[in-house]
This record gives C-alpha cells, structure tokens and sequence, in this order.
C-alpha cells in the first residue's frame, strides 16, 4: 500500500504566464473577462476582473475553474440532465457552463481556470491561451 504520492504545483510565475496570456487574449479578441485560476484543491490562486468585464461574471468563473479542477474535464462537459442537481447539490459551485478547463501538466491535474463575461466560445478561447502559456493540454 503506497502512504504517499508525487504532487506537482502551479508556481506563482506559472500563475502570473496564464494571467498575462488570458490578457493579451482577451484583448485581441476585444472582449474583457473575469479570469480565475484554481489550484487542485480549489483555493484562488489568481482572480482578475478586466475593466469592461461584467462583475457577476466573476462568480461564474470562478466556479467554471472549481469545476474543471474537481472533475479534471472542461466545465462544460457535465451533462446537462444533472446540472441542476448538482449545482444544487455542491451550494452552486458545479456549473456546466462553458469556459472551466483543467490545468493539467505531464498527466497531472494542478487545477483549473475559469473565465467568463464573453460567449462560451470566447471565454474557451481564452482559458485555451493560458493554457498554452504553461504548456498544459489544450
């Protein structure tokens, strides 16, 4: 029986590459966003919202990156017949909207990012530019 098991973390610099590319994206698709970023267990290690952006947009980024960490899949892959249940169910912090992707390097699962205030493929689009930033699957 193994007692413990190898852990990987996002750095602050790792953080602050996603921030800035999330950014320039946003930017040269001329839509502002609420961006998020989770580590593993759920807790913010980054939170921006863009001037512009709509501030309810905020909480639902937030909870696009609680979901993606937690079910290592994009936000928008829980199927929509238990989305109201399990929104529900976890207080609203399980959402099937798109624009939660998991942060995940070498097949290991550091968090998620959530973004939001634009249209789902937007917000997709800008969650993917960070991802690339640190060289996590898209």
């Amino acid at each position: 029986m193994a007692w413990i098991q190898e852990a990987r973390i996002l750095t602050h610099q790792g953080v602050m590459a996603m921030l800035n590319a999330a950014v320039a994206e946003a930017e040269a698709i001329g839509q502002p966003q609420c961006i998020v970023i989770v580590d593993a267990s759920g807790e913010v290690l980054a939170e921006l919202r863009m001037t512009g952006a709509k501030f309810l947009s905020r909480k639902s980024a937030r909870t696009k990156a609680l979901t993606a960490a937690s079910i290592g899949a994009p936000s928008a892959s829980v199927p929509e017949v238990v989305r109201a249940s399990i929104a529900a169910a976890t207080g609203g912090t399980v959402t099937g909207l798109p624009g939660g992707l998991p942060i995940i390097i070498d097949g290991f699962r550091l968090g998620g990012i959530g973004v939001g205030s634009g249209t789902g493929d937007q917000d997709i689009a800008v969650a993917k530019a960070a991802l690339t930033a640190v060289g996590a699957a898209t």
